[in-house]
């Protein structure tokens, strides 16, 4: 397939050219219709809905509010007055507004108007729930109060229904995480070209999956917030997939390869490892459908179609371009280097090798510094209480916002989240004395029965986000209500938000359960191991809590929360952690596939453990860390989203992304794998028998089959011979010398002699690799061609450097 779409790369940059344009042109003419559906059943604010539904069909929506502010006088001036009555009475003359009660409507609305007489507000019952409100009739209402202001007259609104047209800036922070990971990715390449393919792969796989987002939500319940998630997500796995696998093309063109070969076969090897990683971060999202909150499953079809479209664009249309560019993927002095030297391996030398040959020498030390480190992040988790944001932490601009500090600033801060109890039955007149009497209410008020349903109106003295608010649900329900004798329910947005929590943190435990376990049965599968993917479920459970810890730290308790510009601390979104975990487990499998699939593949032809996880971390250590700062700018970035829920997931992501891959992968996990030695790729044989073949890396194809050289025609067995030294010219003993195919399969394995002398048998003429490895000296690998007749090959080690052996 990489072949294919290499020479028929014009067809293929046409295609997705042409898919992208289509897509998009429909989405934009069907526009957007999506949909937050908390069906929360077995819920006493759901009980409390579904009464207010049955006896005020007109008035069991959205509830909304108009307020509104003057700088000089009374909000009861003649003046005043004149200006805001007749806009209330057009907004009730709005289709789907069910009724308006204003603070000029006798003694009752009175009580609407703050105590200096400088603030008032209207309530707007809507006829349907928020997100059902089509978004004209609410950006009508928004107008038209709106209209009413003048000089000294501030007029604002709130509610959730307002909240869904005062969206924030589109596509801010989408560019400059593009740009972030443009400038990252420059520094990693040192080359125009090479850093522009990555950022075009997310482009288009990003693109094509928020048309078809948009297209979905018009046949599927999918929330608001879902594009949002799905852009963050398929950026990050865009532009990281594309950059593995351009870091392995370039180093086959590095080594002399033609450069559709070189496509072809990083396609072939990090392409295969890619369709892996995408599939664990699918598997990983689509764990969210345990939950049976139908809120996520829009969710989890947006970011997923995200992904899988990112992951086809890496694995049809990057090829595709690598065949436009060539050789110009290669900076002009790589190119310039490649011409005068000719073909050299590109070896991890320098920071990666020392640092690889560190925590070999010391994995109990770098350890444990990794796991005090986490611990420390993670403490702050043991705080975490799950809720939902409110107004106050949209953007200072909006009117929501502006509305919500109005109303705090006139009537207290509990008047922003009003309990709904709705009774069907009791004595009701003692329920209603009852909690005025109970500590935390300001207030409490019964409207007029209807059909046997009194609502009664209670303002807590506390915020939404308050937990002394939630302490005042659960005293109601478990106290208040019972003692009374009433048949009642705490309805109301801010129980609605506790309610949605409390279920969300008791089926957190099965979904964890379910993508640990998915992952473990992967990774088992993909590398033949039991310790392997045990140790990458401890690491996803550690960074976890780490992240979570940070995350608490910053918008709990409100640790530099002044410099995002989010507004004031509160708790965390009860459905982020669902959201955030299977984006951190998927992630995480990432690293850890990419990992370990180059520690094994090492082990499986030196069966050397402290080798294997040397030679791995060298090589693939600057890559994944290459890949998690990405990553961690893309998701930084969604901080300018204006969204607090995009926010909170960014800030989350982007400090599980830097501990799993600065911490973990580059310092647990190979320390970790150094001290379980040959025990990491253990299985027991009956295992062994029944498991299933996922191979991550291409098979092998026969020695036989190997390339042979230009310059000669296959022949008898002949041989590689030559000395083993270091920079000073003297001999090194004991060195280990493995020639190899050119896919990595060993074929010959020899020790140098006391002068450092070798000789290991080649099968054909053809091209091969020689690796040389030394406990001294280090390692590195060179690519030989060997024609008819030995060839005479003498190898210096340097002591600072591993060379790539495949």
């Amino acid at each position: 397939m990489a072949r294919w779409c290499y020479r028929h790369r014009l067809v293929v940059l046409l295609v997705w050219v042409g898919a992208l344009f289509g897509v998009g042109f429909s989405a934009s003419s069907a526009g957007t219709d999506y949909a937050n559906v908390f069906s929360l059943p077995d819920t006493d604010s759901k009980s409390a809905y579904d009464l207010m539904q049955k006896a005020f069909p007109n008035t069991s929506g959205d509830t909304d509010t108009v307020v509104w502010k003057v700088d000089r006088g009374s909000v009861r001036d003649a003046a005043v007055r004149d200006r805001v009555q007749p806009a209330l009475d057009a907004i009730a003359k709005v289709r789907g507004v069910g009724a308006v009660a204003g603070p000029y409507d006798g003694p009752r609305g009175a009580a609407q108007i703050s105590r200096d007489g400088t603030i008032a507000y209207a309530q707007l019952t809507f006829v349907q729930r928020a997100n059902e409100i089509p978004k004209d009739v609410v950006q009508q209402v928004l107008d038209t109060a709106q209209g009413a202001e003048r000089g000294g007259l501030e007029v604002e609104l709130g509610g959730q229904a307002i909240q869904r047209v005062q969206e924030p800036p589109q596509g801010l922070s989408e560019m400059v995480g593009i740009v972030a990971a443009a400038v990252v990715l420059f520094l990693a390449f040192g080359s125009f070209f090479a850093m522009t393919l990555p950022i075009a792969i997310a482009v288009f796989g990003v693109g094509m999956g928020l048309f078809s987002t948009q297209l979905l939500s018009h046949t599927t319940n999918i929330p608001d917030i879902a594009p949002l998630l799905a852009s963050l997500i398929g950026l990050g796995v865009g532009i990281d997939y594309a950059l593995f696998i351009v870091t392995r093309h370039r180093r086959g063109i590095l080594r002399g390869m033609d450069p559709e070969e070189a496509a072809v076969t990083a396609l072939n090897t990090s392409g295969r490892a890619v369709l892996f990683a995408g599939g664990t971060v699918c598997i990983a999202l689509a764990g969210m459908l345990v939950t049976r909150l139908r809120f996520l499953d829009g969710v989890v079809i947006g970011t997923s179609l995200t992904v899988v479209l990112s992951v086809l664009a890496a694995v049809t249309l990057l090829p595709a371009l690598l065949g436009f560019l060539g050789p110009r993927v290669l900076s002009r002095r790589q190119r310039r280097r490649l011409a005068a030297e000719g073909p050299a391996p590109e070896g991890a030398s320098g920071l990666a090798a020392r640092w690889s040959a560190n925590v070999e020498k010391r994995p109990r030390r770098i350890a444990a510094l990794a796991v005090v480190v986490m611990a420390v992040l993670a403490v702050p988790v043991l705080s975490l209480r799950l809720g939902a944001t409110d107004q106050g932490n949209d953007d200072a601009s909006t009117t929501t916002r502006k509305a919500y500090d109005l109303l705090a600033e006139g009537f207290g801060p509990g008047f922003n989240g009003p309990l709904q109890v709705v009774s069907s039955g009791g004595d009701t007149a003692t329920l209603v004395e009852d909690i005025r009497a109970t500590s935390g209410v300001a207030r409490a008020a019964a409207l007029p029965p209807a059909r046997g349903v009194t609502v009664i109106q209670v303002v807590p003295t506390t915020s939404p986000q308050s937990k002394e608010t939630d302490d005042l649900i659960d005293t109601l329900r478990d106290r208040v209500i019972p003692k009374a004798g009433a048949d009642a329910h705490v309805g109301g947005v801010t129980a609605v938000s506790k309610d949605f929590a409390a279920v969300t943190g008791d089926r957190l435990p099965l979904f964890v359960a379910t993508i640990i376990g998915l992952g473990f049965l992967l990774l088992l599968v993909a590398f033949r191991s039991l310790v392997v993917p045990l140790t990458a479920a401890v690491m996803n459970l550690i960074a976890a809590a780490a992240s979570f810890g940070v995350l608490v730290a910053v918008f709990q308790w409100g640790w530099g929360l002044d410099l995002l510009g989010l507004g004031k601390e509160g708790p965390i979104n009860a459905f982020l952690p669902v959201i955030m975990l299977s984006l951190l487990f998927g992630l995480s499998m990432d690293y850890q596939v990419f990992l370990v699939s180059r520690m094994h593949e090492e082990w499986v032809h030196t069966r050397d453990n402290a080798r294997a996880v040397r030679v791995g971390l060298a090589e693939t250590s600057r890559v994944i860390n290459s890949a998690a700062l990405i990553m961690v700018c893309v998701f930084l970035a969604f901080v300018l989203s204006g969204d607090s829920g995009a926010a909170m997931a960014g800030v989350g992501l982007a400090a599980a992304v830097a501990l799993d891959a600065f911490i973990l992968r580059t310092a647990l996990v190979p320390a970790a794998m150094h001290l379980f030695g040959t025990s990491n790729w253990w299985l027991p044989g009956w295992l062994e028998r029944r498991l299933p073949h996922l191979a991550v890396e291409p098979q092998e194809e026969p020695a036989a089959a190997a390339p042979q050289a230009p310059s000669g025609p296959s022949g008898p067995a002949t041989a590689v011979h030559g000395f083993v030294r270091t920079a000073d010219g003297d001999p090194v003993e004991d060195a280990s010398v493995t020639l190899m195919s050119t896919g990595g399969r060993q074929l010959d394995r020899v020790t140098t002699l006391a002068d450092g002398s070798y000789i290991v048998s080649v099968p054909a003429p053809g091209a091969y690799l020689l690796a040389v490895t030394s406990p001294s000296y280090g390692s590195r690998a060179r690519h030989l061609t060997v024609t008819e007749g030995p060839l005479v090959y003498d190898v210096e080690l340097t002591g600072d450097e591993v060379d790539a052996v495949t």
